[in-house]
């Protein structure tokens, strides 16, 4: 079985997000797919197949613990090994429930891809979730930004948000992994985002991801899509862009970029390099 491990959202040479791709004429059975993200162990491995019926790839995605709608990072890894099997291209790729592209390219050994998310949806919380999640983390309510404010956002799959006004509070971050898995399995969220605002168009994230059983996610494309679309609806003044500096206090530095349209709701383009570790 040839699983590339590709790690998406890298800086360069470094860091980035790994992934497990799976590419096959047919998808494994679901147990078995999750077992195999199981012993890969990487945060999502993404699993695709040729659909000759609307010229596409058939693909699901699979943490150690469960299927996830939607993982940004695993289609960034999974762009590149498309591009590194087919050559350049843009790649349609057809989901559980929607259908997105991406789109692949390399050169000199380092790859690069963008992806067209799913549409984009926000909300703000409620007091009594805020304090949930603020409690989660022990955080209390001067730490937060109220320029932004905390949100359910979604763009593919339901995330949380919390922003930050230090960068400190983020780089402090900590929690009780069986707590939060409890807190988003109950919510419906795949992560929870923390954030910080260096300024209009420049950010800092983490991403816990207790509902997959990791205690953190180097690189969320999937959350900054949905992140990107919140800023959006609150009329933020990102001039189009936003870049997402992730992984940094884990020592994987990640960079993630994300064009943002003016139609509230559409799709956000979320693209970043990736570079081959291994396959085996």
């Amino acid at each position: 079985m040839d699983i590339l491990r590709i790690s998406a959202f890298s800086d360069g040479n470094k860091g980035g997000n790994p992934a497990g791709v799976l590419i096959c004429d047919q998808l494994p059975p679901a147990e078995e797919m999750q077992k195999i993200a199981a012993d890969v162990g990487y945060s999502e491995t993404a699993f695709a197949m040729p659909d000759a019926t609307d010229d596409a790839w058939r693909v699901r995605y699979f943490s150690p613990e469960s299927e996830v709608p939607f993982c940004g990072h695993a289609t960034i890894a999974l762009g590149s090994a498309l591009a590194q099997k087919f050559g350049r291209g843009l790649y349609r790729l057809t989901l559980n429930k929607t259908q997105i592209t991406v789109e692949g390219s390399e050169s000199d050994g380092l790859f690069q891809a963008a992806l067209q998310s799913p549409p984009t949806q926000s909300s703000p919380s409620s007091v009594e979730v805020t304090e949930e999640v603020l409690d989660l983390f022990g955080y209390h309510g001067s730490q937060l930004d109220d320029r932004i404010g905390p949100a359910f956002i979604n763009g593919g799959a339901g995330h949380f948000v919390l922003p930050l006004n230090s960068r400190q509070a983020l780089a402090d971050m900590s929690y009780d992994l069986d707590a939060g898995r409890t807190l988003m399995n109950r919510q419906g969220w795949v992560t929870i985002m923390l954030a910080f605002s260096e300024n209009h168009r420049r950010f800092h994230t983490r991403n816990p991801f207790a509902s997959g059983g990791v205690y953190e996610d180097p690189a969320t494309g999937a959350a900054s899509a949905a992140f990107a679309g919140y800023l959006r609806d609150l009329d933020w003044p990102h001039e189009g862009s936003i870049e997402l500096i992730q992984g940094a206090d884990m020592g994987m530095p990640c960079r993630i970029h994300a064009k943002i349209p003016d139609e509230k709701g559409s799709s956000i383009r979320v693209s970043g390099a990736a570079r081959l570790m291994s396959d085996s």
